[in-house]
């Protein structure tokens, strides 16, 4: 295992752990990580593509399903230097800058995320609940509010962080736990007085992710409370749980290792370093990579669109 000493520096250089005990496998387990990023970057991509191209779905919910894509490609294209870097090229060694940049990135993209999921549940909320005025309230202009604020709230709340670290002194053996940086896992390498920071963490993350997560709680519950009341008779709403079918997967896909991950962190001390890998590159690949085959499996309309694409493009390349 690669390790080194800094003295107390606020320019130290950090060092990626990798898999504990498989340094000699990392050649052969890039080769699997380079396939998942390819299937998530191409899932993503299509999606996008599909959105665009075709008119039914130029509607709020593929609206923000296209945001959602984009933001997993964010995700994906911030982790992937390191990651590959370290399995492919055994390049373990980030400087203080990159690394908080990188980080900036991840956790910036994780909260528009979490922020598209809530605009996503809202969106199914007005659906099913108050459907004769879906169109005046989910108009471009309300997807267009969400996507600003989603985006501003990401950013501001997440530029005091590298500020934080980057005054912060480091010394020792500066070896993080994943293969991306982590706030939390950088965090605790700092030595010094970092009450202020931790405390900035934990409120960021109560007043984001868990409202972000009540909020959605608190929808399907109403959603489900309205369906449970229709007459089985109106197949409409009905097929609409279907729908919601897919966001419930995608939110359980998302939070379930973002909050293990958080946990791991904050109140286990002596983990075992494969569950932190485990854990950390499970935050890093179920999201960008399932989402778009949650939402190729579940949604008729994306289905459809991608049963048209094909057919058109079978028929064209069959002439």
């Amino acid at each position: 295992m690669l390790a080194f000493n800094n003295t107390a520096s606020n320019w130290p250089t950090f060092s990626f752990i990798g898999i504990p005990g498989l340094e000699a496998a990392h050649i052969w387990i890039s080769i699997p990580l380079c396939l998942l990023y390819l299937v998530a970057l191409v899932g993503n991509a299509l999606l996008l593509f599909l959105v665009r191209a075709e008119r039914n779905l130029h509607e709020p919910q593929f609206y923000f399903l296209a945001m959602l894509a984009l933001t997993d490609l964010g995700l994906s294209l911030s982790t992937m230097p390191t990651v590959l870097g370290i399995f492919w090229l055994d390049v373990r060694l980030i400087g203080l800058n990159a690394c908080l940049a990188q980080m900036f990135f991840i956790h910036t993209l994780s909260l528009v995320e979490s922020g598209v999921l809530v605009a996503m549940a809202f969106d199914r909320l007005v659906a099913i609940c108050v459907p004769l005025n879906y169109t005046r309230i989910m108009n471009h202009y309300t997807v267009a509010c969400f996507s600003g604020a989603i985006l501003i709230r990401g950013a501001t709340l997440l530029a005091p962080l590298p500020f934080f670290l980057r005054n912060s002194s480091f010394c020792g053996t500066n070896i993080l736990s994943h293969s991306y940086c982590y706030y939390q896992d950088i965090l605790n390498l700092a030595c010094g007085d970092v009450t202020f920071s931790s405390a900035y963490g934990l409120i960021f993350v109560l007043f984001t992710f868990s409202l972000d997560a009540v909020f959605i709680l608190a929808s399907y519950m109403k959603i489900l409370g309205t369906i449970m009341k229709l007459k089985k008779t109106q197949d409409r709403n009905w097929r609409s749980l279907h729908t919601c079918a897919c966001h419930l997967c995608t939110v359980i896909v998302f939070y379930l290792p973002l909050i293990s991950l958080a946990v791991l962190h904050r109140y286990t001390q002596d983990t075992s370093p494969i569950l932190y890998t485990t854990m950390s590159n499970a935050y890093l690949f179920m999201t960008p990579l399932l989402n778009p085959l949650v939402y190729s499996l579940k949604s008729r309309q994306i289905q459809a669109a991608l049963h048209k694409r094909f057919w058109v493009q079978h028929v064209i390349a069959g002439e």
